[in-house]
C-alpha cells in the first residue's frame, strides 16, 4: 500500500476513534483532514527560535491551508506518481527508517566478523612494533647518489654496533619524519600493511634484535624490533572495533544486508520497497516526530514540483508574459539616479578600441559577450578584457570616470594598457524587463502564485476548526 494512502487512512481512521479526543481533526482541506499534532509540528518547527518572522498561529493558518492546496493540487496533477519523485522520496525515506533494521546483536555480529577476518589475515605472525632509520633513495637514482647512500647507511650501522643509541640516531639521521620524531618507533604492523622488503627483514627479528642495512623501494633502511605480539582477544578490542564500526558508516552497510536478507528469507512474497514502505508505517504508527517528519518531507517533493510547474519556472521562461508585467509595472523599476548600460573593457592594441565597438553595434546586449569572446578571444591568445552589465555609479571605476564623469581613480589592468567604454546612460530607467529582469521576474513569480493561490481557494474546499485551532500548543 502507498505510503500517503496508509497515511490518509490512519488520519481518516484516527478522526472518528483517536483523535476526537487526543488529536483532533484542526482543518479539512480538499476532503483530507489535518490533525492538530501535523498543523503544531510544521507551527512550531517554522516558528522556533532564531526566525526572524514569527507567526501567530491566526497568522500562521492562511499560510499552512496555501501550502496544504497547493499539495492537494499536486496530487491532483498525478505528481506522486512520476518515477523521479518516488525514487527521491523513497531514497529519503529509506534513510530514515533502514537504521530500524540493526539491532545491537547486529552491530556486535558485525564486530566480531571483522575480528575474525583480521585474525585470520594476520595468522601465526602476529603484530610487530618495529623501529626504523630510514635514507630516503629514489629507484632511479644515479649510482653515485647510490653509492653515497649505501656508505651512509653503513656507517650509521657501524656506529650504533658500536654501542650508539638508536633513538637518538634516528631522531638526527632517518629521513622518515613520522616516525623520527618518536626515536624511529612505527605503529604496530600486520602482515601485508607495508613493504614486502621492509616486511621479510622486520618480521625475521625478535624483540631487542636489529637487522643489518637493507634496500626497500623507499631508500635504505636499518630495523629495531621493538615488541611482538599476537591479536588481542575479541572482548579486548571490542570497544575499538565498535567505534570503527560507527567511524566508517558500516552500520547502514548491516541495514542493508539485514534487509537483503529479510527479502530472501520472503521467498518472493516482499521486494525491498514493500519492505520499506511496511517498516516506515510501522515506525510512524509509534513514532509522531517521524511520520510528521516523512509527510512533511512528501508534501515538500510535492509543492516544489507543482510551485516549479506553475510558478517559477513557468515565470522564468515566460517571456511574452514578463514584457507584458514590465510594461504595466514599470514606474516600479525607476531608477533613483542614471544608469550605465554598456561595458568598460580593455585592449592591448589601440586599433582594437574601435575594432570592440565595431564588433558590438547593432548586436542585441545579450549577445554581446558571446559575439566579443567568438571575435576576440577566441583561442588561447586572449586580446581584450571586459566587464560588461548595467553599472550605477560605484560600481565601476573606468564607467565613473568616463560616463558619469567623475574623479574616480582607475587601476591599470597589467598587459592592457588601452581602457575603454562603449554603450549608453539610461537616464529615464530600464529600456526593458531584461534591464531589471532578476526584480521583474521575481515580482512575476509573485503574481503567479497569488494567482494560482486564489485559484486554489476556489477550486478546494477547506474548513478550519477554530476551537481545535484556540488549543494549539495549550493542551
Amino acid at each position: 500500500m502507498r505510503l500517503k494512502l496508509v497515511l490518509a487512512t490512519l488520519l481518516m481512521a484516527g478522526s472518528s476513534v483517536y483523535a476526537q479526543s487526543d488529536d483532533p481533526v484542526i482543518m479539512t482541506v480538499n476532503g483530507q483532514p489535518v490533525s492538530r499534532s501535523e498543523f503544531e509540528y510544521s507551527y512550531n518547527k517554522n516558528n522556533s527560535e532564531g526566525v526572524i518572522d514569527k507567526k501567530t498561529v491566526d497568522e500562521y493558518v492562511d499560510l499552512f491551508i496555501n501550502y496544504k492546496l497547493k499539495v492537494a493540487a499536486a496530487l491532483d496533477a498525478r505528481l506522486d506518481t512520476l518515477t523521479s519523485f518516488k525514487n527521491e522520496f523513497a531514497t529519503y525515506r529509506d534513510q530514515q527508517v533502514r537504521p530500524s533494521f540493526v539491532e545491537e546483536a547486529d552491530v556486535t555480529a558485525e564486530a566480531l566478523r571483522i575480528y575474525n577476518e583480521t585474525k585470520d589475515h594476520i595468522g601465526p605472525q602476529g603484530l610487530i612494533m618495529p623501529a626504523h632509520i630510514l635514507l630516503r633513495l629514489g629507484q632511479k637514482a644515479p649510482q653515485a647518489e647510490q653509492e653515497k647512500a649505501r656508505v651512509r647507511i653503513d656507517s650509521i650501522y657501524n656506529a650504533l654496533k658500536g654501542g650508539a643509541d638508536f633513538a637518538e640516531m634516528a631522531k638526527k639521521l632517518s629521513q622518515d619524519p613520522g616516525s623520527a620524531a618518536k626515536g624511529g618507533v612505527l605503529p604496530w604492523i600486520g602482515p601485508g600493511q607495508t613493504l614486502e622488503e621492509f616486511e621479510k627483514e622486520a618480521y625475521a627479528l625478535q624483540p631487542g634484535q636489529m637487522s643489518k642495512p637493507f634496500l626497500s623501494p623507499a631508500g635504505y633502511h636499518i630495523v629495531l624490533m621493538k615488541e611482538r605480539k599476537q591479536l588481542e582477544p575479541f572482548d579486548s578490542l571490542k570497544t575499538d572495533i565498535l567505534h570503527f564500526i560507527e567511524q566508517r558508516g558500516l552500520r547502514d552497510q548491516i541495514a542493508q544486508n539485514k534487509v537483503q536478507q529479510l527479502v530472501k528469507d520472503s521467498n518472493g512474497k516482499l521486494t525491498e520497497q514493500q519492505l520499506m514502505e511496511q517498516r516506515a508505517e510501522e515506525l510512524s504508527a509509534k513514532d509522531p516526530e517521524l511520520k510528521n517528519l516523512i509527510r512533511e518531507y512528501h508534501d515538500g517533493l510535492l509543492l516544489y514540483e507543482i510551485s516549479n510547474k506553475k510558478v517559477w519556472d513557468k515565470a522564468a521562461k515566460d517571456e511574452a508574459g514578463l514584457a507584458n508585467y514590465f510594461k504595466k509595472n514599470k514606474k516600479k523599476y525607476k531608477w533613483d539616479e542614471p544608469r550605465f548600460k554598456g561595458m568598460a573593457y580593455h585592449v592591448k592594441q589601440k586599433a582594437d578600441v574601435k575594432a570592440v565597438r565595431d564588433c558590438v553595434k547593432g548586436v542585441p546586449f545579450e549577445q554581446w559577450a558571446d559575439k566579443l569572446r567568438k571575435t576576440f578571444n577566441n583561442d588561447s591568445i586572449i586580446r581584450i578584457r571586459v566587464e560588461k552589465g548595467i553599472f550605477k555609479k560605484g560600481d565601476n571605476a573606468l564607467i565613473d570616470r568616463e560616463v558619469f564623469k567623475t574623479n574616480a581613480e582607475v587601476k591599470q589592468l597589467k598587459d592592457y594598457p588601452i581602457d575603454a567604454t562603449y554603450g549608453k546612460k539610461l537616464k529615464k530607467g530600464p529600456e526593458s524587463y531584461d534591464d531589471v529582469r532578476s526584480l521583474v521576474t521575481a515580482d512575476y513569480q509573485d503574481q503567479l502564485e497569488k494567482e494560482w493561490v486564489a485559484e486554489l481557494r476556489r477550486k478546494y474546499a477547506v474548513t478550519v476548526n477554530k476551537e481545535v485551532l484556540k488549543t494549539v500548543n495549550k493542551h
